[in-house]
């Protein structure tokens, strides 16, 4: 990359050079060494107008790079007060396993806690789910999880009553999944899911930590053992700490 010294010769200053490098690319490069060796995790980085000043480029040069920054998971923006260094994302592949499974595969040490667990009328769209008749009660369990003690998501989820009886006498801290599997005979096998990136309502943006509106991956799943719809589960995870990765193919 064509990167050399500010040409006023401050020292340990890079400065952008005119060359075939796209000069979002060249800051994209500073920037994420900055974010990797010079700023702690929760520090702020330069503002817009810093960076066009230190390093001669317009605003949407440093507007892209910030961007993909954060599309990549090593910067977060906070609106109204600035751009910061991620405290690091967690990666998930895109496959079928609790969050239990998940963070520990990863050396993560997942907790729980269990913020509801009754017996009561879903709403008609998890019945509907789940293949429950009119007026027929599930299991409702809604957890905050956490990934080393840092808030990772709200998982509220809906059980099949009938499928599951005695999930709620059981510790819900650890991976439901499991507990399905091998306390109820129930594997979860597939699961039909939708993503898509939204605004934090304000009771899910309190219990994870960020501001009401803040971007986070909202998960709409409906988790299948054999034919049977044993969850339905709609959970919300801070986009800043948690990233997906898929692999595809032809």
């Amino acid at each position: 990359m064509a990167i050399s010294k500010a040409a006023d010769g401050r020292q340990g200053v890079e400065a952008i050079e005119n060359s075939q490098v796209p000069k979002h690319e060249q800051l994209h490069g500073i920037l994420l060494r900055m974010a990797k060796n010079e700023l702690d995790p929760g520090a702020r980085v330069p503002s817009e107008r810093t960076l066009m000043d230190q390093f001669g480029v317009s605003r949407i040069t440093v507007r892209a790079a910030i961007g993909r920054l954060v599309n990549e998971g090593h910067l977060v923006r906070v609106p109204g007060k600035g751009t910061f260094v991620s405290e690091g994302a967690v990666q998930s592949t895109l496959h079928l396993a609790s969050f239990t499974q998940e963070m520990e595969a990863q050396g993560h040490k997942p907790s729980t806690i269990v913020l509801e667990a009754v017996r009561t009328l879903p709403p008609d769209a998890t019945a509907k789910a789940l293949g429950l008749p009119r007026g027929e009660e599930a299991l409702h369990i809604r957890r905050l999880r956490l990934a080393d003690g840092r808030p990772v998501s709200v998982d509220d989820a809906w059980y099949s009553a009938s499928l599951a009886a005695g999930l709620l006498d059981i510790d819900l801290t650890g991976s439901i999944y499991r507990a399905l599997a091998a306390d109820f005979g129930h594997q979860i096998d597939r699961a039909r899911q939708t993503v898509r990136a939204e605004g934090a309502p304000q009771d899910v943006a309190v219990l994870l930590g960020a501001e009401a509106g803040a971007p986070v991956l909202f998960f709409d799943r409906v988790s299948f053992s054999g034919d049977h719809a044993i969850e339905h589960a709609r959970s919300w995870y801070r986009s800043d700490r948690y990233a997906l990765t898929m692999e595809v193919h032809l």
